[in-house]
This record gives structure tokens, sequence and C-alpha cells, in this order.
């Protein structure tokens, strides 16, 4: 994992679950997927995740690697998560820090994507065990009285004001 400084600056690498143990901050992205209809992809994480397993989240998250590009890393997680590819805008960065279950504490500074699509949806079994479409309201909604129904990180984005709407969704 790429570990960075407050302003993104590479300051190391460090095995991911050492990483996740010792809540050393490291470079991430998010993806959020829209659908035309102004929906939002949500995904339920496997049970078999290390961490935050069954918990609802955006479309997909992860880490590049050392020297990789953030966007490719970030396409190349959708397709092998949710079955897709579609073209991504980064919209920003967010930094949070929380504890999860199992002793990980993720301390990430995120790059946060958005895109559209409309077309099939086919989560690898590994990684998501369901997914559904849900406009923003009714995410906000849900998160603010179950927010134990959702990932530590996907909880922060919302509270934040991310996800963002793309242009031309309503």
């Amino acid at each position: 994992m790429v570990l960075v400084d407050d302003d993104d600056r590479v300051v190391g690498t460090g095995e991911k679950l050492k990483v996740h143990r010792d809540g050393v901050l490291h470079r991430a992205f998010s993806v959020m997927i829209w659908n035309g209809a102004g929906a939002l992809l949500l995904q339920q994480r496997s049970l078999g995740k290390y961490h935050s397993g069954g918990l609802w989240t955006n479309a997909c998250c992860g880490h590049p690697g050392p020297g990789q590009d953030i966007a490719a890393a970030a396409r190349q997680r959708l397709q092998d998560e949710m079955g897709f590819d579609c073209p991504l805008e980064e919209l920003g960065r967010i930094r949070y820090r929380a504890e999860l279950d199992h002793g990980m504490i993720e301390h990430e500074l995120v790059h946060v994507f958005r895109g559209i699509h409309d077309g099939i949806v086919a989560p690898a079994p590994e990684e998501a065990m369901a997914y559904r479409w849900a406009g923003l309201e009714t995410v906000r909604d849900e998160v603010a009285a179950r927010p134990e129904l959702f990932s530590a990180w996907f909880s922060k984005y919302v509270g934040a004001g991310w996800p963002v709407t793309p242009p031309g969704v309503s």
C-alpha cells in the first residue's frame, strides 16, 4: 500500500494488513456509480471480507499500488468487484479515520470518483454478496436511521456530502 502524508505525498509503502492494524495514513480510492435514473449503486460486502463484511457501501473501493495511476486502479477495481467498466470522473479527496471490526483501522486519504452505468452489474461473489440501486435521499435516510448497516467510510462520505450526483442526473 502507498503511505502518504496529509498532502497526499508518498512517504513509503506498507503491507495491507499491517497498515490497517496500525492505522497508518494511506492512499485509497472510492467509486460512486449512478444510473441514468439518478439512483446510486450500493454493494453489500461479502461476509468473507477481512473487515466490514455484510455491510452496505458504495460501488467499490481499493488501494492503488506504488506508481499506479489512481484512476486506472479505480476502473480496474470496479471491473473486478462489480463486473463492469465505465468512464470515471475524479470529484476530489476526503480524509477519514475509523476503527473497524477485527481490530482494523482505516486511515485513508481517498480519491473519490463517480461514473454513470446503465448496463449489467455482475458482482464477484468474494467481493459483494448483493447489490441494489437507491435514490440519494433514500440512502441519506437509511444511513441516518441505521448507520450500523453501512461501512464506516460510506457513512462518513454521506455525512460529508458525498456522494455527489453526476452532471445531467437529477
